[in-house]
This record gives structure tokens, C-alpha cells and sequence, in this order.
């Protein structure tokens, strides 16, 4: 690992901005340079890549794009379709939340996106880091979005001692210190930028970063040590079941509940998720009485704060009864077109309703 001097000097925001001029990332959302940043497309993809990888948006985001290409034209859609969109995207209140905030800027701000943090933070599911990102990309106001990204920089210049959740003012006023008066907009890339392929997590490239003479990691040689770790604590796990029913080419599908976990999300009828769920309480909450049969091994799914093991049971009915509370029929043949979240597809391919 490349060394810095002996004592870090002032970090040079030019000269991040002249290596983000020859590095920068080719990303969809990303304004070209001499390009005007299109708000709807930043703001459409910074939703997205909340606790989300590059990678895993970039099909996301085109396909809305080209499905729903302005904000006026998402606010108009159905939530039923912008959920079927989103599913296996994750963390699905941010769809409901994206959904609200198309209208609310449709209905209030005339399809003009508001320009300052402070307005833009009184929009749905528009946080701190997001209402700073949206402001100095779109609009090139002067303020620094910190992602995790930019949080793995900050502590490696400062060598905080504290891990970033615990930090996040300390985090948040150093990299303020940063800003440069030009180009704010272009800085705040360049410092994600920096993170995701410089200052990697493991064997940064330093030698590569024009940030080596003032970062006091560096100095010491223990670029790897920042930021400080929190303690890892164990997942609980969890136990449920789902229940699949068929009447002839058809299954019963449900809609979760609009708060909560996958809220709003379509879902095979399920047992609340506990940790001390036992089979005989599971069949209790079967949506139809017929005999049910608990297919062979555990669905298993990892969120954010749990890990769950679900039993599937499933059954089969000559005819379907008039109704089933909560519930509808839905072709098992086109289950692919319902916007199953990642769940509920795993449940599908475990009882054979999907193959892969």
C-alpha cells in the first residue's frame, strides 16, 4: 500500500475534480459532461439505489424510464402497476413512497422538482442523504449527499474513531468542509465515485486516490481499519408459512397490508412472521379449511433485520368458493406478470408454480 507524508496535508477538492473529469462513471442516470442533469432521472434513481447496488438498478431504472419517462407520467400510473414494476428491487415501501412523491410534485409543484434541501425533504420517502443528493446533482446546490461511499472516504481522511452510524454529524460537517465553492454537484459524485473504486472496502487503491496526501489513514497505514466496525449482532430468525391453494388453473394470491413488511406487495396467503410460529399455529391461518399438505424442505430469506424459514403447505379444490376474504384468483400460468416480491417468487418456484 502507498504511503502518504508524514503529516496529511489539506484535502485538495480540485484535484478530486480533475480525476473525476479523466474517471467518472458512465451511469444512466448520470448527465454527461456539458449536459444539463435531468431532475426526474436523479431523483428516480437515487429512490433506487437506496440500500441497492449500481448494478442491480440499472434494469430497474430503464425500464421505468422508458415505461413512465417523466414525473407526470409515473404519477398518473396505477401503484398496483409501479409495484408490479418494482418487485424483486427490495424495500417496497420506497415504491409506495416514489409513487406519492410523482403526485405530490405533479400536484404541488406543478412537475417542477423542488430545488432546496429543506423543500425537498418534505417530500415521501425523501431523507437527509437523498434531499442532498437530488439538490447538488440536479441543481448543483452546495451541499455533500453522504452514502456509504462517501462515509468510507470521510472516515479514512479523518480516521474517525467512530463507527459511521454513530458518526454521522461528525461525518456529515467534515465532509461539508470539503465542499468546494465550483461544481458542488460534480464534487459530490466525484466523492462516490472515489469510494466505489478507489476507496473500496478492502485493498483500496491508494496510490491511485488524489485525496493519498491528506488522508491520516493512509498515513498510518491502516486504510482497511477505516471505518471503525460496530459490533456485529446475530440476526433473530424467524418462522412462517404460506399457503398455496389451486382450483383448477388457478391460485390464490393476496395483497399484504400497505405498512409493514413488503406492504402493498402481492403475497400467497401467509402466517405472521414470528419466532416462535409452530406448524399446529400455522394451519390456523389458512385462508380456506381443506386438507393441506407441507410440501418438503424450508423457502429461506434473509431482510434486513431477520432471516425467516417458511413452510410451504399446499392444497388443491375442485371449485373455487365465491370469495375468500382479502383474497382474489390469479392465473398460475402468468404468476411471472404479477410482481411477486423475491419472497413470495422463491415460494412460487418451491411448489412448482414457477420453474427456473
Amino acid at each position: 500500500m502507498a504511503s502518504a507524508p508524514a503529516k496529511p496535508q489539506k484535502p485538495d477538492p480540485i484535484a478530486l475534480l480533475a480525476w473525476y473529469d479523466r474517471r467518472r462513471r458512465d451511469l444512466p442516470w448520470r448527465a454527461r459532461p456539458g449536459e444539463i442533469a435531468d431532475p426526474y432521472a436523479v431523483w428516480l434513481s437515487e429512490i433506487m439505489l437506496q440500500q441497492t447496488t449500481v448494478e442491480a438498478v440499472k434494469p430497474y431504472f430503464a425500464a421505468f424510464l422508458t415505461r413512465w419517462p417523466n414525473v407526470a407520467a409515473l404519477a398518473d400510473a396505477p401503484l398496483d402497476e409501479v409495484m408490479k414494476a418494482w418487485a424483486g428491487l427490495g424495500y417496497y415501501a420506497r415504491a409506495r413512497n416514489l409513487h406519492a412523491c410523482a403526485q405530490r410534485i405533479v400536484s404541488e409543484h406543478r412537475e417542477r422538482f423542488p430545488r432546496t434541501e429543506a423543500e425537498l425533504l418534505s417530500l415521501p420517502g425523501v431523507g437527509p442523504y437523498t434531499a442532498a443528493a437530488i439538490a447538488a446533482i440536479a441543481f448543483d446546490a452546495p451541499c455533500v449527499a453522504v452514502d456509504g461511499n462517501v462515509e468510507r472516504v470521510v472516515s479514512r481522511l479523518f480516521a474517525l474513531a467512530q463507527p459511521p452510524r454513530a458518526a454521522k454529524r461528525d461525518l456529515r460537517q467534515k465532509a461539508a468542509t470539503l465542499l468546494p465553492r465550483e461544481r458542488p454537484g460534480d464534487f459530490t459524485q466525484a466523492l462516490m465515485d472515489l469510494g466505489a473504486t478507489v476507496c473500496t472496502p478492502r485493498a483500496p487503491k491508494c496510490a491511485s486516490c488524489p485525496f493519498l496526501s491528506a488522508c491520516e489513514a493512509a498515513r498510518r497505514g491502516a486504510a482497511e481499519d477505516f471505518p471503525v466496525k460496530a459490533p456485529k449482532l446475530a440476526k433473530p430468525r424467524r418462522k412462517g408459512a404460506v399457503f398455496v391453494l389451486r382450483s383448477g388453473d388457478e391460485t390464490l394470491l393476496r395483497r399484504r397490508a400497505a405498512r409493514g413488511l413488503l406492504g402493498g406487495m402481492t403475497e400467497f396467503p401467509s402466517t405472521p412472521f414470528r419466532q416462535d410460529l409452530d406448524a399446529r399455529e400455522a394451519r390456523a391461518h389458512a385462508p380456506f379449511t381443506t386438507r393441506w399438505r407441507a410440501l418438503p424442505g424450508k423457502v429461506e430469506h434473509v431482510f434486513t433485520h431477520f432471516s425467516l424459514e417458511l413452510t410451504v403447505f399446499v392444497a388443491t379444490i375442485e371449485s373455487p368458493p365465491p370469495s375468500i376474504e382479502n383474497c382474489r384468483w390469479a392465473a398460475a400460468a402468468r404468476l411471472e406478470e404479477e410482481g411477486l416480491p423475491t419472497l413470495m417468487r422463491k415460494v412460487a418456484v418451491h411448489a412448482g408454480l414457477i420453474v427456473e
